[in-house]
């Protein structure tokens, strides 16, 4: 519905939705994000990211990109400019480090195949019905 709206990218994420028991984690949601924008517009990934592998893991699954909001926050309230330096320093490497164990030279050559879910979770999302108290 956001690409038909005009939007230029779709953001997945649960903004804290975690807290609640059972709520879905934006990265298992992504699939079918994905699917239903078919490539029409980029999507991000937020939430979650603390790891190189993260970030493989949500390329493998059809993210362009990934936030990282939280993981900088803490950076640089512990050690500035230079900590967050390092931070993204270090994810990049961290990236670059899974890809080569997975034998992707780029991103391109990043694909669902990398990611193997659990039968019983990631799977199809339903529709969201919001709670009413």
């Amino acid at each position: 519905e956001a690409v038909k709206a005009g939007a230029d990218g779709v953001m997945v994420s649960n903004h804290g939705g975690r807290g609640l028991d059972g709520a879905l984690a934006a990265i298992d949601a992504l699939p079918e994000v994905v699917e239903a924008v078919g490539g029409k517009v980029p999507i991000l990934l937020d939430g979650g990211i603390r790891r190189g592998t993260d970030v493989l893991k949500a390329l493998a699954l059809g993210a362009t990109a990934v936030g990282i909001g939280k993981p900088v926050f803490f950076a640089l309230a512990v050690g500035g400019e230079n900590a967050v330096a390092n931070l993204l320093d270090m994810l990049r490497r961290e990236t670059e480090a899974a890809m080569a164990i997975c034998g992707c030279e780029t991103v391109s050559d990043i694909g669902r195949s990398f990611v193997t879910r659990h039968p019983n979770g990631g799977g199809r999302v339903g529709h969201y019905v919001r709670s009413k108290l």
